[in-house]
């Protein structure tokens, strides 16, 4: 796996998932879409942590720096 996500999208999706998991656990949200938001949190989480996203494959997006 090539990796496709920059410092900046992996930084903005740890705080997406870590906003979400508060909001749950200070119950903010509830039902189904507490569910469905606490699974968006988690593939955020991992796709941060192993820096690929593979969504961004099929359109060719990289948020990579580009090497000089």
């Amino acid at each position: 796996m090539k990796k496709n996500i920059g410092s900046t999208d992996k930084i903005i999706r740890i705080m997406v998932a870590l906003i979400i998991i508060v909001l749950y656990f200070t119950n903010q949200i509830s039902g189904t879409v507490s569910f469905i938001l606490l699974a968006l949190a988690g593939i955020f989480a991992v796709t941060s942590l192993l820096n690929f996203c593979p969504l961004y494959l099929p359109f060719g997006i990289s948020t990579c720096k580009k090497k000089a």
